[in-house]
């Protein structure tokens, strides 16, 4: 019998992470500018430009293009697209439409991954708590991520959440991944999944974690284009995503402004 291949998690010094942070705080910051400029009648090219524009400004290098041939600098998913859209000037924004946008970043060799998914103009209620609980349901994942605790209980931790809220699709196939001196690394971080599986996360390793959240069935398909992934059943998706490292004092988010304090403190009062 095969014994089946353990990952191999990058390990980074307290040097490299702060790297990292540089990186990811250029991810979140590029991500606040691309939120501010989301409106209708704006195209996902035009965002795609703010993001390149302000990411080689800061001394950053886009991570996503060029990447296995992906020519955008974000992944520009509106409304029942998943993941991995591809930005088009043909792509204008209406009112009522939901985006998700990836970004990442590199800065002196090391990545930051994150992604928010925006309102365009109105939105219904049940889109507003589509986004709600996508993105609550990434805190909880990342809040799971500690010393001493195993891969999936972040897995368990975001499907727990996100059934507690309603009869949604969590998507399966795609989900979080090991981050540093490659955008994707091992392991892969399933968005669903019982506890107390996997490696045991320790001081030094870093990862991003993403889930994807169907109002309706969790099915996706893969357009020709090779990228976009949408839902079968055209209903709407949203998706979270921060990079963190797991330290002595807890999960610290590199890639959000305040490192996650906000977050923490809601999720722990």
């Amino acid at each position: 019998m095969f014994k089946r291949r353990r990952p191999v998690i990058q390990m980074k010094t307290a040097e490299q992470i702060e790297l990292m942070r540089k990186a990811g705080l250029l991810v979140g910051e590029t991500l606040q500018l691309l939120r501010e400029a989301v409106k209708p009648g704006i195209t996902t090219l035009d965002l795609d430009t703010i993001a390149e524009e302000n990411i080689r400004d800061h001394g950053g290098i886009p991570s996503f293009k060029g990447y296995h041939g992906f020519p955008g600098t974000i992944c520009a998913s509106v409304n029942e697209e998943i993941v991995h859209g591809i930005p088009r000037d043909t792509k204008v924004l209406q009112d009522g439409d939901i985006i998700s946008i990836d970004c990442g970043a590199i800065v002196e060799g090391w990545h930051g991954d994150s992604a928010i998914t925006v309102p365009v103009g109105e939105v219904t209620p049940r889109l507003t708590k589509l986004l709600e609980v996508t993105e609550a349901s990434l805190w909880h994942g990342l809040r799971a991520g500690v010393d001493g605790a195993r891969l999936t209980d972040m897995s368990y931790a975001i499907e727990s959440y996100i059934r507690s809220q309603g009869p949604y699709g969590i998507v399966e196939g795609y989900g979080g991944h090991g981050i540093g001196t490659e955008m994707h690394m091992d392991p892969l971080i399933p968005n669903h999944g019982a506890p107390g599986y996997g490696p045991v996360l320790e001081v030094g390793m870093c990862f991003a974690v993403e889930p994807m959240v169907n109002l309706g069935t969790k099915a996706t398909v893969e357009l020709e284009d090779g990228w976009t992934v949408i839902t079968t059943d055209g209903e709407f998706s949203a998706h979270f995503e921060h990079t963190f490292a797991v330290t002595a004092d807890g999960p610290r988010v590199l890639t959000a402004l305040d490192e996650g304090r906000e977050w923490f403190a809601k999720l722990e009062g």
